[in-house]
């Protein structure tokens, strides 16, 4: 419940001034001695809680979901295993996992989809980031739009779909290797890039750290860059910047 339908309560006369403030008490964060869990992240930032499941243990993570879950709140996880999504799914059986992405969602309320952002890749090798960026940006109420496998070894693949991926109000580019894709994409359109280096490639591309580090130093402007398979990152930031598009279009 967020604040705005507890005050309304409260004036209604549907909630009693105790049963108000006990609510009232979890502000800013609710502490299950283990973790602090922030279940008015969307009221400050507009965007959901968003819970890393990787290297916790099963019993603070199912935890953690029947806390958001019994406050009919959406939530997030990534990089979540199918052991974790079993437990999880175990007591809340409205859980969905990805199991490509790595990710667990919980819907309570539907997001209205607004915008478009294009999530494209080098290969498909790259394509579990990508799709952390395109469930998130989903996740987050936006449109997206999956262009795979359109890197610079054959790239009159990319020249296809330019048009289409210009549309988008932003481009998330995901690549391993030497990592030239977002480069290229950003020489070519007018909307703002995110760049994913992956950890995909051969020996000297250093787990990840070529890709970066040519991302980084890009010519091309309009280029930002996430960390080495950060694609939950480039899935919120392209969310912003989808939301700041469509806002400036109405």
């Amino acid at each position: 419940m967020d604040i705005h339908e507890l005050l309304n309560k409260v004036k209604n006369g549907e909630m009693e001034i105790d049963a108000a403030e006990k609510l009232l008490k979890q502000l800013p964060y609710e502490d299950l001695g283990f973790a602090k869990l922030d279940h008015h992240r969307k009221l400050r930032s507009g965007f959901e809680e968003v819970v890393y499941c990787s290297g916790k243990s099963t019993e603070h993570l199912v935890r953690i979901f029947q806390s958001f879950n019994e406050k009919s709140l959406n939530v997030l996880g990534t990089r979540a295993t199918r052991e974790q999504f079993n437990a999880i799914k175990a007591v809340i059986p409205e859980a969905k996992y990805d199991e490509l992405s790595r990710i667990i969602k919980i819907v309570r309320s539907e997001t209205e989809k607004i915008g478009c952002i294009a999530v494209c890749t080098g290969g498909t090798s790259d394509i579990p980031v990508a799709e952390e960026a395109a469930q998130a940006a989903d996740f987050f109420g936006s449109n997206v739009m999956r262009v795979y496998d359109v890197g610079v070894a054959g790239i009159h693949r990319l020249l296809s779909k330019i048009d289409e991926i210009n549309r988008a109000n932003c481009i998330i580019a995901v690549a391993g290797m030497e990592g030239a894709l977002p480069s290229v994409i950003a020489g070519m359109v007018d909307k703002p890039v995110i760049a994913v280096p992956t950890s995909v490639g051969y020996g000297s591309n250093f787990a990840g750290l070529s890709a970066l580090l040519t991302m980084l130093n890009s010519c091309a402007e309009g280029i930002s860059v996430v960390n080495i398979d950060n694609g939950f990152g480039a899935g919120y930031l392209g969310t912003q910047i989808n939301r700041l598009a469509v806002g400036k279009n109405e």
